[in-house]
């Protein structure tokens, strides 16, 4: 780790309820890394009887911190955005601890070949409730309605506080950096999308599982979306000057980036690269790419 980020890790409150809104805590998991940024944010939602948000990786710390938490209230629901290891893992031990159902995003195990070992997918997860675009989980003064928000994973869900006009934006838009869109269940034609989708709807705050709440949404996904736009243009640039195989391409995309993060953005070259060549303006030529025109 780099100075600055174990700085970060030190002053993280890991352990502790923080109250970031009159409904909403979070309890920080310890598994920092460049990936997870200080960690996974576990939300809790609500007082009395709560909703417990992406309970993070089946680490007994983190556990016992979130059931601290919630002690002497009723967990009515535990709801899950996606299922990468590092979100949905404590959601089967909290529900035999703490009650509740899980809901939220449908099952989805894929065996990945991908940088990430906290990025695999999470074969326990087994859901009470699959909840689909627009349908909602509520208990007293909260309602949690899903948002289908694929593209980091193809079940992705965020899920909107509408008492406080807030979103729980999951992997989808991150506190700290862009998300990574990796095949081949990423697809990075369905993440523009979603971020298009969630332009067009009124939150003033994000809640994302890695990083601090987001008080300017809209203008972070606007940034964002320009973010993407200006990779697919380094990228058609770059096979301007001939047929790149992905690894010289993220060399030179990449160069300010820390190297440890250059197989995952691989990852989302290749995913920009999938989406171009649906849309017919580039080809794969073996281990390169080129371009059609």
């Amino acid at each position: 780790m780099n100075p600055e980020f174990e700085m970060l890790v030190d002053a993280a409150p890991y352990g502790a309820a923080e109250a970031l809104s009159p409904l909403v805590r979070r309890v920080l998991a310890r598994n920092p890394s460049p990936f997870t940024f200080t960690g996974t944010g576990t939300y809790i939602v609500g007082h009395g009887t709560v909703a417990i948000i992406d309970p993070g990786p089946a680490d007994p710390e983190h556990l016992d911190a979130v059931a601290a938490a919630v002690a002497g209230e009723t967990v009515s629901h535990l709801v899950i955005t996606h299922t990468h290891m590092d979100h949905s893992p404590g959601a089967g031990p909290l529900k035999a601890r703490l009650g509740g159902l899980i809901a939220g995003c449908a099952p989805l195990v894929l065996s990945d070949d991908g940088p990430r070992a906290d990025a695999g997918f999470d074969p326990s997860y087994a859901p009470d409730q699959v909840m689909a675009d627009g349908e909602a989980v509520s208990g007293p003064g909260w309602t949690l309605r899903a948002v289908h928000t694929p593209g980091h994973t193809s079940n992705h869900l965020c899920f909107a506080l509408e008492e406080e006009g807030a979103l729980f934006s999951g992997d989808h838009v991150m506190g700290w950096s862009t998300t990574v869109v990796a095949p081949p269940d990423g697809d990075m034609a369905d993440y523009m999308a979603s971020l298009a989708k969630l332009m067009g709807r009124a939150d003033t705050r994000y809640y994302p599982t890695h990083g601090a709440p987001v008080d300017e949404p809209q203008r972070l996904v606007k940034g964002m979306i320009a973010h993407r736009r200006q990779r697919e243009t380094q990228i058609l640039g770059l096979l301007a000057e001939g047929p790149q195989a992905i690894p010289a391409m993220v060399e030179r995309m990449y160069a300010a980036v820390d190297k440890r993060l250059w197989p995952a953005a691989g990852r989302s070259v290749l995913a920009h690269l999938n989406d171009l060549q649906a849309r017919g303006q580039v080809v794969r030529d073996g281990d390169a790419w080129k371009a059609t025109t």
